[in-house]
């Protein structure tokens, strides 16, 4: 019987550097994990590439998969949406393959829903005048967004009681190091393999 793959959900505060740390786990040679790149109608930032950082959309094609039921989940966050394309998930997961989603706090609470048994992972800031530095530095976003993300972070940090691990990215190398080992650690879980052992004693 193969395994199901494990469907990993990286969450957090915008601005905290989720994407950050999900380039750098996949920058490593013997990162095995299935990146599904997100869909959002935002504007891309400078360097971004359509395809592989996100699917851009527009608003009304957005919409229209939301209709069609073709989001694992999806949030409207600062004006602009973000979901993850189910279908992907579905198949990579069940040709035993690990999928690694980097998605909103809204648009994890949903996944929790569907997907009970996927391992949940909040990326906390060292501190909120930390993060609130790290979205001015950007530079990307006007005083009035920020503020509304900061306002948002704040919300956002008290619901990390819906995560299984929490991890603190105060250095990007020391988080990757983190969400790698309880990774592996999950891979071992009881609940994940029992049956297989199950399995081959019966047909000895």
């Amino acid at each position: 019987m193969k395994e199901k793959g494990l469907l990993i959900v990286l969450s957090g505060p915008s601005g905290v550097g989720k994407g950050t740390v999900r380039k750098a786990i996949f920058s490593q040679e013997e990162t095995k994990f299935e990146y599904s790149i997100s869909m959002t109608t935002r504007n891309p930032r400078e360097g971004e590439i359509d395809g592989v950082d996100y699917f851009f959309k527009t608003r009304e094609e957005f919409e229209e998969l939301i209709r069609q039921g073709k989001l694992l989940e999806y949030a409207e966050f600062v004006g602009n949406y973000y979901g993850t394309p189910v279908d992907y998930v579905r198949q990579t997961l069940d040709n035993g393959n690990d999928v690694f989603l980097e998605i909103e706090v809204q648009g994890a609470r949903q996944v929790r829903e569907k997907f009970p048994e996927a391992l949940f992972i909040f990326l906390a800031p060292p501190s909120l005048s930390e993060l609130q530095n790290r979205l001015v530095t950007r530079g990307t976003e006007a005083d009035d967004i920020i503020r509304g993300r900061m306002e948002t972070a704040r919300k956002e940090i008290e619901m990390m009681n819906l995560y299984d691990y929490i991890v603190e990215n105060d250095k990007i190398e020391n988080a990757v190091e983190k969400i790698n080992s309880i990774v592996q650690a999950e891979h071992c879980r009881k609940d994940r393999i029992q049956q297989r052992y199950i399995n081959m004693l019966e047909v000895e």
